[in-house]
Order: C-alpha cells, then structure tokens, then sequence
C-alpha cells in the first residue's frame, strides 16, 4: 500500500549509543529525507532523477557534496541521495559530525544549495560530465565479480516485485536518447530545475531526522532488556520453564545435527567431469615502450581500453606511509595552476570513464620483502585514449597541494569513514589487526586503513593549521619519490587494434614522466605487537578474530587448502558460529601469499564461546566423514571461487597482479590439478596444520566494554585493550 504523502514536514530527534571518546557535543547527525512521490515514476523521470543525483552528489566536485562538505558543519556526508529501489522513491542527505549549535544550520544549508541550483541551474560542463559518466556506465554495465546475468535480474526485480514490467528497468536506450535531445533543446535548467522544485522544495513529505549522541544508552537498552527477560521469567511457572529448556535443546540439537546423505543428494550440481582441467587463461605480451615494461592484453571490451600505470612504493620514505591515502585522494581532488579541482574533475568526467589513484600492498609467497606499488588505475572509450593519458599525467605531475582547507576535509572524511567502518565492518578492522602482527605487507595495510591509520587522522587533524607547510612539502616529496619512469609498469587491456593504437599514447605519457632514479629506503619489516587485543567500541554485537601464520609452523602449501577452508567456513564455522550461536557470519580466511589463516565473526553475541568454536576446528577437520559427493561439491565449490567471473577489466587486472606476485601458468596449473585431487586425507593432515593456531595465534576482538571485561576477568585474554570510539 503506497504511503500517502505527508501535509507538513515532520521533525524526529532519537539518541545513539556513543562512546566517550571526544567531544561529544560535536558527535550529532542530521539527515533530511523526502519521499518524493506517492505513486511509481515513469522510465524517463526515473531516468532524470538518477542524472539530478549524480550532478547533486556523484563526485567531489557535485555543488551539493562541495558545498556541504566545504561548509565546516560536519565532518562527512550521511543520506545516500535517490534511493529507487522500493515502489516510493526517497531522497536523502545530510552530515554527520555536526555540533549541536549547527543543526538547523544543516538544514537550512541544504535547502539554500537546492534553491540555488533551481534557480541558476548547473554548469554546462557539470551536465557533459554527469552525462558522460552515466552513459558510459550503462552501456559498460561493468558489474565487477558479480554476474551480469544476476544483476540484470535483480534490476528488473525493483518494478516486478510490485507486478510492473520486469524489462523496463533494462531498456535505457529510449528514454537516454530523449533525456539527451530534451537537454539539447531546453537547456539542462529546463530538465533539471522543474525536478528540484517538485520533487524537493516544494514537497512537504519532508522528515528531518537529528541523532543525538548518548554515551549511557547501550547501558541502558541493555538494563531494560534484562529487566524485560526477568519479568518474562518470574510469569513462568516450572513446567513453562521445564519446556522452555526442552525446546531449546531440540533446537541446538537440530542446528548441530548435519542434513542427511539423501538430502543433500537431492540438490542438483554438477559432476567433476564437468570442469575445466586448465586454469582460464588471459592473453598477456610483456614489451617495452621507452625502456618501461608494458603488459598487454588482447581481449574483446566493446572499445573500452582499460589501463593501469603501477609505481613502486619502494623508494617512498617510511614516515610518509600514513599520509599516503590522502596523497591519492589529493591528487584526485585538487587543483592545477590552470584549473581548479571542480573543472579538472568535470574534465574527467567529459573525456574518460574514471581516474583512481590507490596503494597496492600483499605478501609475495616465498620472500619476506612485500609488495608495495600506487596503481593509477583509468578506463576510456578507445577514441578517448589521449585524454585518458594526458589526464593521467595532468594528476601526477600537475596538482598543486596548497589547499589546506580541503586537506582539512579530507581528513575529516577519512576519520569519519574509519569510525563508520569500527562500527558496521568492525572483522574487516580486526583482520587487519591480526595481518600487522603477523606480516610486513599487514603492517603497512593497517598503517594505511586500520585502527593505527584513524589514530593518525584524529592526530593529524589537530596539527593541519600550525603544520600545514611541513605536511603540503611532504605531499609534494612524496610526488617526486614515487613518479618516475624508474620501477614503472604499464598494464592495458583491450582488442589487438586498440592496443596498437594506444602505443603512442602511452610512449608520450612516459616521455612526459621525470626519469629521476629512485632513492632507496629501508626494507618495510615492521609488524605490531603479538599480543591479543581487545579494540573497545560502544556496540551491543561483536567481531571476533583469531589468526596466525601456518607456513611459519611448516606447513607447505597444496592446492587442497583452499577446499578445506571453503569446506570450514560452510559447514563448522556456519553451524556453529552463525546458527548456534546467533552470529550474522563466521568464516576463516587463507591468505596463501602470506601463510596467514584467520578465523572471524561478524556482528557476533559472543566472544569466548566464539574463540571455542576456532579452538574446536583441528577436531572437527580429523573426526569429519566426508562422502563423495560432499567432497565433489567442496571441489567444485572452489573451482567456482578460482574461475569467478570476470568481465575483461577485471581479467586483465588479475594478470596484472600474477605478474606482480611472480604467480606462473605452471603454478596455477599445479594448484589447480591438487584441487581437483582433494581427499579426505587432506582434510586431516591440514588439521595438524590449523591446530598450532590454538595456542600460537593472536586473538583480535572488536567488541563491547562488558564482554571484553568478562572475556578477561574469565581467562585473562587481552594484554592490550584500546577505546577507539
């Protein structure tokens, strides 16, 4: 039943549970959102709305996003702009940490950006590049690991769920065309003002709603819940009790009780007669262009070239490591002498498909030095080659690092992202953890994107204004370091003809590249303390980590292992962490290059129990009876995960990293033939493997006050214990 639409905008103040850490009079969140119609839109405004989110908010330099951002009210952006996906569409934006005298100041700032941009409309450039952008990425409809078929699938199910036309979704050629020749014979204020004055300024259906950070309510929610269950208790007589107790029982007993032969031989799957013998192979031609090893990859990508330049970290100096991520993200964000970061990124947005700019770091199986590069990573139509190039170089070489403002911004995001990620993808944080200890490729991750890496920010962010001069010389130290012609590797990838014609190209970007020879810096070895830590946030839920390092106990490496710890996460770590003990996930995890098997749980209710469950893992590998087709299906479960689809980007990506990584056909073919060869022998000989984590692994919690203080008043279990939130 659609909702109808409100007749007054509606106001809703809730608390959250907040930490003590801070200011908390600097910890509110305001969003305000509109439901912007009572009945489903039709293709072509659907399509009109999805343009309007992109030019509001789809990059750095969307007016609504800067503006925001630039305003000093809050330190990053909260509401996801158009959500479409159910039968209403909504519309939602705001800022969170926000102090508490800004608030309506927020709101205001909103409704005067949207005012503004009804009013003037938007820049013809900001409108080539939205159109670009969004063209581009409907005709590439570049879905990443997952399966195009999938995803169309799942686009149609936005309007068939609600008996509408499943193919609608999927026919944007029509109305683009006529959003575009509209555009062409209006003008884009004609398109897109009437939008924002129907839709947003003139719509009631308005809901601001303002979070107020509250350090004792977790305490509190938890209190009255126990207070409800104590009451529930004492209104039960033995016999409910009794019951009670029985029921849970045959509950336990059915989650821990594995599905009969018969029944899982009713699920239909393929045989292993079915699968490929050899790895899927990727066409690669290692040459040169002006002395500089140049990778290619001669698949068919509707006239897309994809490319990668990598530059070795190596010769980077180690006290810059943490501030390399805001490098990258400057680099992206700021501006030139001859044009400023908002027309440089229009300009992108005109002429390529995307720019990104990130550090790459792993383990290479076999030798203790990681792998430390910084990928510019870009993809354009193959007439657009040039400019995908020249941009590529107009980043590199021409970006001015003197905006210390929006460094400032920069930092603020970043810290407010790392506390997002504490609290809603606190494994992924624990992970990281658990890596530093235990490799160098881990350590220089989680400098740059772990716990270690939000400590600097909230440093960091305290010393911009008096250190600014140091940290803007160190940016452009860091530019000089790390972009030369020495150590670099180009990767390309597209059809035989693209590839010849972008030689040129790539020869004059390489022309234009200093050849100052690298300065050489220390081996980056350092690791974290081997110490079990707890990272304390405020959160009613877990993550729960367990790790260490099997080749440094002997173990040599066989295809096999990636079987038996799919066969792990699947069956042991599913029914025991997930169904019995309430977790929403648990799964372990083999880093092959590193030698690193971790065990975790996400938004997990416990924390020893859990770490029993990782414990009882080398008994549950030597007592399991696995039959044949079970095997088959862990098999063939696997192969899946080894020839993951991939669309031709990320093939010629995949290449790209084996060659890093030293990774040859010989090998995959090897791992590939143990994998089809697993027995139930292996099972129990990689037992002997995971056992030495019980006593020699590190233990990583993100977890609450309570649990963590039981979790050592029981046995002792964290040496160090950190609040970050």
């Amino acid at each position: 039943m659609p909702q109808k639409l409100f007749k007054e905008p509606v106001r809703i103040a809730e608390k959250y549970p907040a930490g003590q850490e801070g200011d908390l009079k600097k910890k509110y969140m305001v969003c305000t959102n509109w439901l912007l119609s009572e009945e489903p839109l039709d293709v072509e405004t659907e399509l009109a709305l999805g343009f309007l989110d992109h030019l509001l908010l789809g990059t750095p330099a969307s007016p609504l996003r800067r503006i925001l951002l630039e305003s000093g009210l809050g330190e990053a952006i909260v509401g996801g702009g158009v959500e479409d996906e159910l039968l209403q569409p909504q519309f939602s934006i705001g800022l969170k940490g926000v102090s508490e005298d800004n608030i309506e100041k927020v709101e205001e700032l909103v409704m005067q950006i949207l005012k503004n941009l009804a009013e003037e409309g938007f820049a013809p450039e900001a409108v080539e590049a939205s159109m670009n952008t969004i063209e581009f990425s409907l005709r590439e409809n570049n879905t990443g690991s997952f399966p195009r078929g999938l995803s169309l699938m799942l686009r149609s199910m936005g309007k068939w769920i609600y008996d509408m036309d499943p193919f609608e979704p999927l026919k944007y050629e029509q109305p683009l065309q006529q959003l575009k020749a509209r555009i062409a014979e209006k003008g884009s204020k004609a398109v897109f003002s009437p939008l924002i004055e129907k839709y947003i300024l003139n719509n009631v259906h308005r809901v601001t709603v303002e979070m107020q950070p509250d350090p004792e309510k977790a305490s509190r929610d938890e209190a009255a819940e126990k207070e409800i269950l104590k009451q529930v208790k004492s209104s039960m007589t033995q016999e409910d009790l009794a019951e009670l107790a029985r029921a849970t029982k045959e509950l336990k007993d059915k989650q821990e009780t594995p599905d009969p032969p018969e029944a899982l031989k009713a699920v239909p799957s393929l045989s292993l007669q079915d699968i490929p013998k050899k790895p899927i192979h990727v066409p690669i031609e290692v040459g040169e262009i002006n002395g500089v090893k140049v990778l290619q990859h001669d698949l068919f990508t509707n006239d897309v070239v994809y490319s990668e330049v990598v530059f070795d970290m190596g010769s980077m100096k180690k006290e810059h490591l943490q501030l390399l991520p805001l490098f990258c993200q400057s680099l992206l964000e700021m501006g030139t002498k001859d044009m400023d970061f908002v027309q440089l990124n229009q300009l992108i947005g005109r002429k390529t498909g995307g720019i990104s700019v990130y550090p790459l770091t792993s383990s290479i199986k076999g030798k203790e030095d990681p792998l430390t590069r910084v990928v510019v990573r870009g993809k354009a139509m193959s007439t657009r080659v040039e400019d995908l190039f020249h941009l590529m170089n107009c980043l590199l070489q021409d970006v001015q690092f003197t905006e210390q403002q929006r460094f400032k911004q920069f930092v603020s995001q970043s810290k407010a992202r790392m506390e997002n990620r504490l609290r809603g993808s606190g494994h992924g944080i624990a992970a990281a953890r658990m890596d530093a200890k235990l490799n160098a490729a881990g350590w220089i991750s989680e400098q740059m994107g772990g716990v270690s890496y939000l400590e600097y920010l909230r440093d960091l962010e305290t010393k911009i204004d008096q250190d600014w001069d140091r940290i803007s010389a160190s940016l452009e130290e860091m530019r000089k370091s790390l972009f030369s012609k020495e150590g670099c590797l180009i990767n390309i990838t597209s059809d035989s003809k693209n590839l010849e014609k972008s030689g040129q190209h790539i020869a004059k970007f390489l022309d234009a590249l200093p050849s100052s020879p690298s300065l050489g810096s220390d081996p980056w070895l350092s690791r974290l303390p081997s110490v079990n830590e707890a990272i304390v946030i405020p959160t009613q839920v877990n993550y729960v980590g367990k790790a260490g390092n099997l080749y440094q106990s002997g173990y040599q490496l066989n295809g096999s292992a990636y079987v038996i710890s799919k066969h792990i996460s699947n069956t042991w770590l599913w029914d025991r962490v997930r169904v019995s003990g309430g977790a929403y996930g648990g799964f372990c995890d083999f880093d092959t290059h590193s030698g690193v098997f971790s065990y975790l749980s996400y938004r997990d209710p416990n924390l020893l129990k859990t770490l029993e469950v990782y414990d009882g893992t080398a008994k549950f590998l030597r007592e399991l009876d696995v039959d044949d087709d079970a095997l088959t299906k862990a098999i063939i479960g696997t192969i899946g995960d080894v020839d993951s689809y991939q669309l031709p980007d990320a093939k010629g990506y995949s290449s790209l990293m084996r060659y890093l990584l030293g990774i040859t056909e010989e090998e995959r073919q090897q791992r590939r033939e143990e994998i089809l060869a697993t027995s139930v022998k292996d099972f129990k000989e990689f037992a002997d493997a995971v056992e030495t984590i019980n006593d020699n692994g590190v233990v990583v919690a993100v977890a609450s006050p309570d649990d963590v203080e039981a979790a050592n008043k029981e046995k002792s279990l964290f040496s160090d214990i950190k609040k970050c939130l």
